[in-house]
């Protein structure tokens, strides 16, 4: 047996979607506009995860420019089939639904092949008959009409491997379990014994967000609805709940024939969640031929004990990072906005340090800011930055919390008249906001230590020997989904900047550290 902690993936790692391959199983999570994206985990017991890589790694892959931060890449959908691994997803705003395939999860995958016109929608999944053939399943606007808002269906249509395009016909299989139902997406396909089964979220992916299941003998005509649904969902338990949002699941068998299912919900804070949606895991069984979530509770565990034997890794996800810059690759777990490559970057221009290049782009624009952060994945923590940087005109380097380009917190070196000074500003809704300045007039490395507890935040500097107070007690719920708006969680990382200017510049980091902190 093995004990699996919830969330099994702490911090923003959203739309969960899984397989197996033998004793293997694979995981994949929404990314949005952060770059690389679509983050693979690998695991032998579901409790313990490790990241191997992130699917879209390369720019031709994840083309971002212009997005929002909760724009990008929604619903990732991972399937092995002889052979090779499938990803289909969706990127908003920058070409819609495509696949990528490889021979290893490890990558390297394909380029993406764009699915047209043809995939309206969001949301697609695979799935793989006995007989071989592919077929697409996705969420899109009722083709009658919209009637209201989230007035959509899940439809299906033979996908052709070697085309690489739908063929056929496509036929709409269900709209949802609740009359009027709204958002019927996240659709998942599996056959079961003489049945097709449909697994999809409904009611949106907030405080209504549900898990609903139907099932047909044959797939181009419409599925029953299972009796009981939705099948799951934490709505019913009210907003002070500590786990709210659960919904989008995807289910998956292990070896011995055990069922599990994986969904994404949320852990508010004030009520508030700063940390997006993550990665939760139930058991399923079947009773009267349909899926039973949690038999005797109906609601998420902290801990489950899975019919597993423990298998971990020397470098499972958990909730402490700690990042030096010795390699000559950057961290699978450190992402940029839009981009991630070496022109706002290096790690060889000096040894030991990586060099963030002050470009004009500002992090309070929608644009591929020399940014580069880790997720927050808990409500009490320290995070820690080291650098060393000499602003000469209008440039800034430091540390930002950041949930969307209109709302996020600046801690960052600056010059004033011919002084040095560190400067804590807080962006909400568009607007800055400096909360204070202090003098550092001694050169050499500052570090900067961030601690965040129970949504409000502590903000040190340390310059030399002794650490001062900069700024304290602050607000963090403006940074928050309920807030600011969007799909997304906070990251915090290590930013530069000319600000709006030519000036050219760099700032060298020693290190980034995140450590939960009690």
């Amino acid at each position: 047996m093995v004990t699996a902690g919830n969330p099994i993936l702490c911090g923003c790692y959203p739309d969960p979607s899984i397989c197996r391959v033998g004793k293997d199983f694979y995981l994949v999570n929404s990314s949005f506009a952060y770059f690389p994206g679509v983050p693979i985990f690998h695991s032998r017991d579901l409790a313990h995860w490790e990241q191997i890589g992130n699917i879209l790694d390369r720019e031709e892959q994840l083309p971002l420019a212009g997005s929002e931060i909760s724009e990008g890449i929604f619903a990732p959908t991972i399937r092995y089939y002889n052979g090779i691994y499938y990803m289909v997803t969706t990127n908003m705003g920058n070409g819609g639904n495509f696949i990528v395939m490889a021979s290893r999860p490890q990558g390297p995958w394909s380029k993406p092949y764009y699915l047209g016109e043809e995939a309206k929608g969001i949301d697609p999944s695979l799935f793989f008959d006995t007989d071989g053939k592919c077929y697409y399943i996705g969420t899109r606007p009722n083709p009658q009409g919209v009637r209201y808002n989230g007035d959509w269906e899940i439809w299906i249509q033979e996908l052709d491997l070697k085309q690489m395009k739908l063929v056929g016909e496509s036929a709409a299989i269900w709209k949802g379990a609740l009359k009027d139902a709204v958002w019927p997406e996240g659709p998942h396909l599996y056959r079961i014994g003489e049945y097709y089964y449909l697994i999809h979220a409904e009611g949106g992916t907030g405080p209504e967000h549900s898990i609903s299941a139907a099932r047909s003998k044959r797939l181009f005509q419409w599925f029953e609805g299972c009796p009981r649904n939705p099948v799951f969902t934490h709505r019913n338990l009210g907003r002070d709940y500590p786990v709210v949002y659960a919904g989008h699941g995807d289910m998956v068998d292990d070896e011995n024939g055990n069922w599990y299912i994986i969904m994404l919900a949320s852990r508010p804070c004030r009520r508030h969640s700063s940390m997006g949606r993550e990665s939760f895991l139930a058991k399923v069984i079947w009773e009267d031929g349909w899926p039973v979530i949690n038999a005797g509770s109906g609601r998420l565990r902290k801990n489950e004990e899975l019919p597993l034997r423990e298998c971990r890794f020397g470098n499972e996800i958990g909730h402490h990072d700690h990042l030096h810059f010795y390699e000559e690759q950057l961290d699978d777990r450190m992402v940029g906005i839009h981009t991630r490559n070496e022109t706002q970057y290096s790690l060889k221009a000096r040894e030991g340090f990586l060099r963030l290049y002050a470009r004009p782009e500002k992090i309070e624009d929608k644009t591929n800011a020399s940014y580069l952060g880790l997720r927050q994945k808990d409500y009490c923590f320290e995070a820690r930055t080291g650098l060393e940087f000499r602003p000469q005109g209008q440039e800034s380097a430091g540390m930002v919390y950041y949930q969307n380009h209109k709302n996020h917190l600046r801690m960052e070196i600056k010059k004033k008249k011919d002084y040095r000074i560190f400067c804590v500003t807080e962006h909400i809704h568009g607007k800055d906001h400096v909360i204070s300045e202090t003098d550092i007039s001694r050169t050499g490395l500052v570090e900067i230590i961030f601690r965040a507890q129970n949504q409000m935040a502590d903000v040190w500097v340390k310059s030399g020997s002794c650490a001062v107070s900069a700024a304290g007690n602050i607000n963090l719920l403006p940074f928050t989904t309920e807030e600011a708006g969007g799909f997304v969680g906070c990251t915090i990382g290590m930013y530069a900047s000319a600000n709006g200017t030519t000036d050219s510049n760099y700032a060298d980091f020693a290190w980034l550290t995140y450590d939960e902190y009690l």
